[in-house]
């Protein structure tokens, strides 16, 4: 199976590289890397050119936010899976594809979702906060439970079949598609129990500046899908605390 990873980037010369290298490094031998690049101002372009031999698909143009720019590395996409590691972010493993991979291929499965880790944005094995995850069941939604959204990895057909990121979110859409696929019994799903991603702190969605913006977002997107409210957002911000405290209490390390 041929697997399509997606990252967009804008003005992140900083991180690029390190992500990057995480893709080249996997052993998993059919993977399609996707860079939509938003049109960078620093030199971030100047370092996407020096692997342009080893990058699948590559355009810098300006987007109309991140959500477009996701949609257009999943037009562009040709594997079965897609899956997306952002400029900020690193693969666990070096055989994480080939993990992830293998849970398709040996569960015939429409979505394999999995754990992550966000780590110190210069120390990347300082873990600041975990992201565990479980087995699915439909009754977590209502408590504010969804996995994160960088573990997610789905089959192209189900972008095909149940439409892209919707742009009218600016910062939560992620939230809504996980929504429209956890809802879905069509959609097969598989919990991997495996450190997937290590994301760096400081990207979009975990600025406190705009998580304001984010709470409304999912207020909306809640009642959307007719979860509970208010409750179902305090919830989903809760289980942020544990998450947070108990790599402080055990001294976890990447």
């Amino acid at each position: 199976m041929k697997i399509s990873i997606i990252t967009i980037v804008y003005n992140n010369s900083e991180c690029i590289e390190d992500c990057i290298n995480s893709v080249l490094k996997q052993v998993y031998p059919n993977v399609e890397y996707i860079i939509i690049d938003g049109g960078s101002k620093d030199n971030t372009v100047e370092i996407i050119n020096k692997y342009k031999d080893k990058i699948s698909y590559f355009i810098s143009e300006k987007d109309n936010g991140l959500y477009d720019a996701l949609n257009k590395g999943i037009k562009a996409a040709t594997g079965d899976i897609i899956g997306i590691l952002h400029s900020d972010d690193l693969f666990f493993y070096d055989d994480t594809l080939s993990n992830i991979v293998s849970v398709f291929e040996k569960s015939n499965a429409d979505l394999v979702y999995a754990k992550g880790q966000y780590v110190d944005r210069t120390n990347i094995n300082l873990v600041k906060r975990i992201y565990p995850s479980k087995p699915f069941k439909k009754i977590y939604l209502y408590f504010g439970w969804i996995p994160l959204h960088t573990t997610i990895y789905v089959k192209k057909e189900i972008f095909d079949n149940y439409g892209k990121y919707q742009t009218n979110y600016k910062i939560a859409s992620d939230y809504e598609i996980s929504l429209r696929w956890f809802f879905n019994d069509k959609i097969k799903k598989i919990f991997l129990n495996n450190w997937v991603v290590k994301m760096r702190l400081g990207g979009k969605s975990t600025t406190i500046s705009l998580q304001k913006l984010k709470s409304n977002e999912d207020l909306k997107i809640i009642s959307k899908y007719n979860l509970l409210g208010y409750f179902t957002l305090f919830c989903k911000i809760a289980r942020k605390i544990p998450q947070y405290l108990i790599p402080k209490i055990f001294r976890i390390n990447s």
